[in-house]
């Protein structure tokens, strides 16, 4: 009896092995790894120029707005209000979403992914949340703060370095620099002991469910538009007040009726509230509306906390340069 009991102490382990390389493996077949950002990326002139744009209120109408103000560093780069306030002293028209990995969400950046890129999203800001008239009206500003030798620096061989076209790849430079690799990234590619037995049992049942049919590739998301209520209306399980009704309501197609960019769920268990409109408020119920009106099912506690269990594992840590810098240019200080 002592020898069949050593034995079965001995084949457990072997068995939990066994189970992880045939999960990596599967997993390996729906996502990607993000790599750890690099000192060179972090302190290329452009993403360095970027970090001193996205953090400095000056750079707005108002004088008091930056980028930073609708991504907070204790909301993991979202914000946790529904909706953020612009410049002009109104609010943004969804929830905002974290910049964190966002630069190689495919089918484009925002809610409607109307920016096919971070530059084009930070362009777009200049006449949104930065409330200038037209684009062109931020650069009075950036001279009157002192960002010229900084724009010449980061873009020597242009013949006008201090252009808006640049203003947005230095922003788009910096928060390429922003990627949170997480405990699943470290599983993914080998430490079998980086994620608990309960979270892998999460990542198997989100396999299984079909959850990653939408949510793969590096990003869990961010790849592609979906129809959001494929099964039943969203705004009946979130308790939306207002429905909005997607991409439908820019280019006027019926069918493109409750479409929206699939979010990414890097660190979704730090950005709450959740959906485009922020009308759920915790992790556990956001799974059980997306397994209602996506998938049609109804999972109980125990397999929605498996999955909540799993969506933990893909919170990194806030990036160090994801802060102010020391002083911005022109000796004022955050």
């Amino acid at each position: 009896m002592l020898l069949l009991a050593v034995c079965a102490v001995l084949v457990r382990p072997i068995e939990i092995a066994r189970a992880d390389v045939t999960l990596r493996e599967r997993a390996r077949t729906h996502f990607i790894a993000i790599p750890e950002v690099t000192p060179e990326e972090r302190h290329a002139p452009q993403a360095t120029l970027g970090r001193a744009l996205f953090w400095d209120p000056r750079l707005s109408s108002s004088g008091d707005t930056a980028c930073a103000s609708c991504h907070l560093i204790e909301d993991h780069g979202s914000d946790r209000r529904a909706r953020s306030t612009t410049a002009r002293g109104g609010r943004t028209g969804f929830h905002s979403m974290t910049v964190f990995n966002t630069q190689t969400a495919g089918a484009g950046l925002r809610w409607l992914a109307d920016r096919p890129s971070g530059k084009a999203q930070a362009l777009g800001s200049i006449t949104g949340s930065m409330g200038f008239d037209q684009r062109e009206d931020i650069l009075a500003s950036l001279i009157e703060h002192g960002y010229r030798s900084r724009f010449a620096a980061a873009f020597p061989d242009a013949d006008e370095p201090l252009a808006v076209d640049h203003y947005g790849e230095a922003l788009e430079a910096y928060q390429r620099t922003l990627r949170t690799p997480a405990p699943f990234d470290a599983w993914l590619t080998g430490d079998d002991a980086a994620m608990t037995q309960t979270q892998k049992s999460g990542l198997r049942r989100f396999m299984d469910v079909g959850c990653a049919g939408c949510h793969n590739g590096e990003l869990l998301g961010g790849q592609s538009l979906q129809k959001f209520g494929l099964m039943a209306d969203y705004w009946a399980h979130t308790g939306s007040d207002e429905p909005h009704h997607g991409v439908m309501e820019v280019s006027g197609r019926d069918a493109d009726r409750d479409v929206f960019r699939v979010a990414s769920l890097r660190n979704v268990a730090e950005t709450a509230p959740y959906f485009h409109d922020a009308s759920v408020p915790t992790l556990a119920q956001a799974v059980r509306v997306m397994s209602r009106v996506q998938l049609g099912r109804d999972p109980d506690d125990g397999a929605t906390g498996e999955i909540v269990s799993f969506l933990t594992s893909l919170t990194g840590e806030v990036p160090p340069h994801f802060a102010p810098p020391k002083a911005f240019i022109g000796g004022h200080k955050p």
